[in-house]
């Protein structure tokens, strides 16, 4: 097992890249999808479940985990890995979103963030330096620099602005994590829907230097044309021996057209939010178990799919279980979304190995366009 961080590229279909990240924690097959862990779990998943899905890494959250339990005491008991028992990679994002996201109860400088906690109104200070030092308590395998995720819309003038700002954080990140063999620091590019912007600040993370590259500011409200027009060009401006990361996307759809603009690394909550709130993933698209029309189904939610939820139980067993408010419901139908998106992402891998990705991308989104209307 290698002792440092390294990529390495397998093969591509167009712009689709097929690789491998490799950590003293494990391997991630890329195109990879991340679960996301925000407090230490992946919500109504034991770790063993999200690993039997085919998942490498998971993602956990600066800003949750720094408020409740505090980094300090994760690292008293042994770091992130061991405190959640999951023994595989884990990237921890910088906390810059979920900061910039409180509107009112922070206050920005060039210094960093002060904010009030959402849970208790206690004052506490992010800076590139505490994101790092926070970070590295835990015990990531992959630290996210510090950076201010950029509203949408934003004028010309303040985005260039931010993106600037979070420049200067990067390079402050980047002197504060220090040389720590096994464990990897990405840059993440910002600079909203602005070509130029981006230009600029993807060569500003070239010359400081990461172990990866985000791809930051977008999936936050520009919708998926915008995004998909910054795509065409955005990945192509990082370093290409080095995995590429849209943070925070996404749908299906989203995955597959991110991937065929040369996206690595995905990770978003809709999988495990979904499940909870009665919508299911399946190649057709998304099952509400919740509707009427379910309650006297019995087929499983996926005929192929190897899932708990489908391989033993019905959607009219799971109809009921949803509107009897049985937290079952949202396991099982957690654990379906996790299974269908790491399919996914199996299925887009074989695809690029085999020079099929773009029969497969076109495929999937024909099938995924017809919408759940098979008779019983």
């Amino acid at each position: 097992m290698s002792e440092r961080f390294s990529f390495t590229l397998h093969g591509q279909d167009g712009k689709a890249r097929l690789g491998t990240v490799s950590t003293p924690r494990g391997g991630i097959r890329t195109p990879a999808f991340m679960p996301v862990g925000t407090a230490a779990t992946v919500k109504a998943m034991m770790p063993e479940s999200v690993a039997a899905t085919g998942a490498d890494i998971l993602l956990g959250n600066t800003y949750h985990l720094m408020l409740r339990p505090g980094a300090e005491r994760i690292a008293r008991l042994g770091g992130l890995h061991r405190f959640m028992h999951w023994p595989k990679p884990i990237l921890t994002d910088s906390g810059g979103f979920q900061v910039m996201s409180l509107s009112g109860l922070r206050k920005l400088t060039e210094h960093g963030v002060t904010f009030k906690s959402h849970i208790d109104g206690s004052r506490h200070q992010i800076t590139p330096e505490r994101s790092m030092d926070i970070q590295r308590l835990l015990g990531s395998d992959i630290v996210m620099c510090f950076d201010e995720c950029t509203p949408f819309p934003a004028e010309e003038t303040a985005a260039r602005a931010s993106m600037r700002l979070s420049m200067r954080w990067a390079e402050r990140s980047r002197a504060a994590f220090g040389d720590r063999p096994g464990h990897a620091l990405f840059g993440i590019q910002q600079g909203s829907v602005f070509r130029d912007q981006r230009e600029e600040s993807a060569g500003a993370l070239r010359a400081i230097g990461f172990d990866g590259y985000a791809i930051g500011g977008l999936a936050v409200g520009e919708g998926q044309q915008a995004m998909f027009r910054v795509l065409d060009y955005a990945p192509d401006m990082l370093p290409a021996d080095r995995p590429r990361y849209l943070m925070g996307v996404g749908k299906p759809d989203d995955i597959l057209g991110a991937v065929a603009r040369g996206v690595d690394m995905f990770d978003c909550v809709l999988p495990s939010r979904s499940g909870r709130t009665g919508q299911a993933f399946t190649r057709r698209g998304v099952v509400n178990i919740r509707n009427a029309r379910h309650r006297d189904d019995p087929r499983p939610l996926e005929e192929t799919c190897r899932c708990p939820a489908c391989s033993h139980y019905s959607r009219a067993y799971l109809h009921h279980l949803f509107r009897a408010g049985e937290m079952l419901s949202g396991m099982l139908l957690t654990w379906h979304n996790l299974e269908y998106y790491q399919s996914l992402m199996a299925g887009i891998r074989d695809a690029i190995g085999r020079g099929a990705f773009g029969a497969f991308q076109a495929a999937r989104l024909a099938e995924w366009g017809q919408g759940d209307i098979e008779p019983l």
